[in-house]
């Protein structure tokens, strides 16, 4: 059953992972595994959107149309995933879809109000702490990885920057240890990495470029970014993230829980698809993503991404100069650049959106947002490794984003 609820919700103040990189169009049938000035307090007075002096005021998007969106997790559940919703924060305004499942087990169905594990959308999270700490003058983003982390890296040619926009040269470790999804998954599931560890299986394997020569997504850059994270602050990521980032913007369903295995409160069941044609799906909720941890171990909700992500382009999270560095875009297809931590995806209807996106074993996230931050989607379908899914539910964009 689909559910498509409005309301008006209180305007908040202030208010990745991949197996492989989720591309913009993943070929069907494939595997997929995404100026100065002080940082604004949280509950401090909305900024007006940024756009260039001079420039016209960019032209109101349409409504979110809510049919399309309800079409597109119908679709999504039709092709494979046992449940999917959405939420869409728009000036206030609030709209939900959902359609199937959360666990299929009991028939439960799906809220929006679910917490799910949110893969590489953790990205964005590591990256603004950084940030953080380059407005406060603990980092340099030019500044070789190896100044802060010495020995860790095997070119001192290989800056901050590089790391959070992956152009590091610096090898994917997961492409080997999910080769095969199900065998991969089940002989990590519960095992428990050191950032050390991780970085040596990159290691072992030539890189793909030199530094800054060519995007390539890696999530070994993100786990070397969680090490600066503790090296710079001398606390856990988990404390980072709780301090910077959830207590002040009241994200109340976001955890890092690394490395227990279960997601706390009520929450959706993800399900990973097996290599297989036709085999069941395994439910792939509990397990410690260890293998990912500040690339992509982190639990919310689609209220609480909007919220996040309505706060970050908004400016709300670290100085504008900081934030023009985030969106300091390089171009991946003709849809689709990253910057430092951050995706930009423009749609078909000319509007250009960022965020990031998601997978991890039995679930896919689109988090997303207009320039300044007014309207925010969250999307999410829980399974994995289901490029029809995948393709599928980035739909969702154009329906929250273009309307009708």
């Amino acid at each position: 059953m689909v559910l498509a609820t409005v309301g008006r919700a209180a305007v908040l103040g202030a208010v990745g992972l991949s197996l492989l990189a989720v591309p913009a169009h993943a070929a069907a049938g494939t595997r997929t595994a995404a100026a100065a000035g002080a940082r604004q307090a949280p509950g401090s007075p909305a900024p007006a959107a940024r756009q260039a002096p001079g420039s016209p005021a960019p032209a109101a998007l349409p409504a979110p149309d809510t049919a399309g969106l309800a079409a597109v997790l119908r679709s999504v559940v039709a092709q494979g995933a046992p449940g999917a919703l959405a939420r869409i924060d728009d000036h206030g305004r609030t709209y939900r879809v959902t359609r199937g499942v959360a666990d299929r087990a009991t028939g439960r169905a799906i809220g929006t109000a679910d917490r799910f594990r949110i893969g590489s959308v953790t990205k964005t999270f590591t990256t603004v702490v950084l940030l953080q700490l380059a407005d406060e003058h603990r980092l340099r983003l030019d500044a070789p990885v190896n100044r802060y982390l010495p020995g860790l890296l095997p070119d001192d040619r290989i800056t901050v920057r590089h790391v959070l926009g992956h152009r590091s040269g610096l090898y994917d470790y997961t492409d080997d240890m999910f080769a095969a999804s199900v065998p991969g998954f089940e002989a990590v599931r519960n095992k428990v990495f050191t950032y050390r560890q991780l970085v040596a299986l990159s290691l072992k394997k030539p890189r793909t470029n030199a530094p800054g020569a060519a995007y390539a997504y890696s999530n070994t850059n993100f786990v070397v970014a969680g090490m600066l994270v503790e090296k710079l602050t001398g606390q856990p990521v988990a404390t980072a993230y709780q301090n910077r980032l959830i207590k002040p913007l009241k994200l109340t369903d976001t955890f890092y829980v690394h490395p227990r295995t279960a997601i706390p409160g009520r929450h959706t069941r993800g399900y990973l698809t097996p290599d297989a044609a036709g085999a069941p799906l395994v439910d792939a909720t509990a397990q410690t993503v260890s293998w990912a941890q500040s690339a992509g171990a982190v639990i919310s909700s689609a209220r609480d991404l909007d919220v996040f992500y309505g706060a970050l382009l908004k400016g709300r999270l670290m100085s504008a100069a900081r934030l023009a560095d985030m969106e300091r875009f390089t171009k991946v297809n003709g849809t689709t650049a990253y910057g430092l931590g951050l995706r930009r995806r423009t749609l078909s209807c000319g509007v250009s959106v960022y965020g990031h996106t998601g997978a991890v074993q039995g679930y896919y996230t689109y988090a997303f947002g207009t320039k300044d931050g007014a309207r925010t989607l969250t999307a999410m379908a829980n399974t994995s490794n289901n490029a029809k899914v995948l393709n599928t539910l980035a739909g969702t964009l154009e329906s929250a984003f273009c309307g009708k």
